[in-house]
């Protein structure tokens, strides 16, 4: 059983980045997926989730209108796209799944953003 969140790296400001958020050995669809970060010096943040039952989708008021989260039940994969990027959302970005019976995390990802 794994969880891994990939697609980071180093973007100027006001540039995208598409982070992925796979899953191995179990269906991510009967989870919750949240996407959190942790700044250097800072705790770990909620940054957006998705529900299991209809979708539904939240975010944090930082990243609201830039940030869309989504599933791929094909690819058993949840993504985060992130637009108009800036320096602040520079952090090591991690994704969480969670129900009544599991919760995983899974290894972060580096997300840089400078010029």
């Amino acid at each position: 059983v794994q969880l891994q969140a990939s697609g980071g790296g180093l973007v100027q400001p006001g540039g995208s980045l598409r982070l992925s958020c796979a899953a191995s050995g179990f269906t991510l669809d009967y989870y919750a997926i949240g996407w959190f970060r942790q700044a250097p010096g800072k705790e770990r943040e909620g940054v957006s989730c998705i529900s299991s039952s209809d979708g539904s989708t939240y975010y944090a008021d930082s990243v609201k209108g830039r940030f869309t989260i989504s599933r791929d039940s094909a690819k058993n994969t949840v993504y985060l796209q992130m637009n108009s990027l800036k320096p602040e959302d520079t952090a090591v970005y991690y994704c969480y799944a969670v129900n009544r019976v599991a919760s995983y995390w899974g290894k972060g990802t580096q997300v840089t953003v400078s010029s």
